[in-house]
């Protein structure tokens, strides 16, 4: 039986129907996506990883992450920072936007965001990771979460460490994606990091980290019994993956391939929903980046992403997409 992996879920004072989420994804996760993702049945959506110096100095590119979708419901924030008085200096902009959750990056691997002592740089402090997630606790009633990496690299692997100095500071939840830092995006997440995280934790605990079916999210579950799943990288071009998780989860059966007309509507439906928030050239330009995994791993791919990023309009993806179906119309 499958079912028992999906379910609702508290997180502090909130209550969720679902427990697969979609993670903050700097580039990705803006608020056309996660609209679309929503409409897929992602039960709580995170913005793109927002710079909290960013926000306290009235960036208004910065404040712009901040906007949530009309049909999100609920909505988190994620924050990067290096220090409680950068976080609550940006506490204000913060609560204007009335974020239904506030995540503290504690894992980006990027060089930029370490540098400043930021993301993973925080894996070395874990007495940095509780001053700050206290100080926002003690400020706000907002429930705040952590996402942690198991560790800087694999010979200071210490997120029981991290994950107990952030549930000190009244941390609501915490997501583990089972790499190190050193690891980046590449070999394998540990599920077994995970598995021991949730035995040792007092708060759900979500797993990150090679979710790219609904099957490796069953997996990721089952093995960990963690409280829920947060879908990253393989959400990108496949919004799906939260109505396909949600039908295996309940049904024990695996859902069929997303036709290609399909993921064409969607991909149309992403694209017009980016329009709605920004001029349409600009929208253009942004959805070369997510319209090469839409049709990821489908006869003619590659031919039609050489055309699309030359695509400077709708209506010029619309008429690159539909000749695609149409030369490839049995898949």
């Amino acid at each position: 039986m499958t079912e028992q992996y999906y379910h609702p879920i508290a997180i502090g004072r909130l209550l969720l129907p679902g427990n697969l989420f979609l993670a903050p994804l700097a580039g990705f996760t803006d608020q056309a996506f996660r609209s679309l993702c929503v409409d897929e049945g992602a039960a709580l959506t995170f913005s793109e990883m927002v710079s909290a110096e960013g926000l306290f100095r009235k960036s208004k590119k910065t404040e712009a992450l901040l906007a949530r979708a009309d049909n999100e419901k609920v909505f988190a924030v994620q924050l990067f920072m290096n220090s409680t008085e950068t976080s609550l200096r940006a506490l204000p902009a913060i609560i204007r936007h009335k974020p239904d959750i506030i995540d503290i990056n504690c894992g980006c691997p990027v060089p930029k965001v370490i540098k400043t002592g930021a993301g993973s740089a925080l894996l070395k402090s874990p007495e940095i990771i509780f001053r700050i997630v206290q100080a926002l606790s003690n400020e706000t009633d907002i429930p705040i979460t952590v996402k942690i990496r198991s560790g800087w690299n694999s010979d200071s692997i210490n997120f029981h460490e991290t994950a107990d100095a952030a549930c000190q500071g009244g941390a609501a939840m915490i997501t583990l994606h089972a790499r190190t830092r050193s690891q980046g995006y590449s070999g394998v997440a540990n599920l077994e990091h995970i598995k021991a995280l949730k035995q040792a934790s007092s708060v759900p605990v979500f797993g990150s980290g090679d979710l790219f079916t609904s099957e490796a999210a069953l997996c990721m579950l089952s093995e960990t019994e963690a409280d829920g799943v947060m879908f990253a990288r393989g959400a990108i071009g496949n919004p799906f993956i939260f109505s396909q998780t949600r039908h295996l989860l309940l049904t024990g059966n695996i859902p069929p391939e997303t036709p290609k007309k399909l993921r064409v509507s969607a991909f149309l439906n992403h694209l017009d929903k980016s329009i709605a928030v920004k001029n349409e050239n600009a929208a253009c330009r942004e959805m070369r980046k997510h319209a090469g995994s839409y049709i990821k791993g489908f006869p003619g791919a590659s031919q039609i992403r050489r055309k699309i990023v030359r695509a400077s309009s709708r209506e010029d993806y619309e008429a690159i997409l539909s000749e695609w179906v149409e030369l490839h119309p049995q898949t």
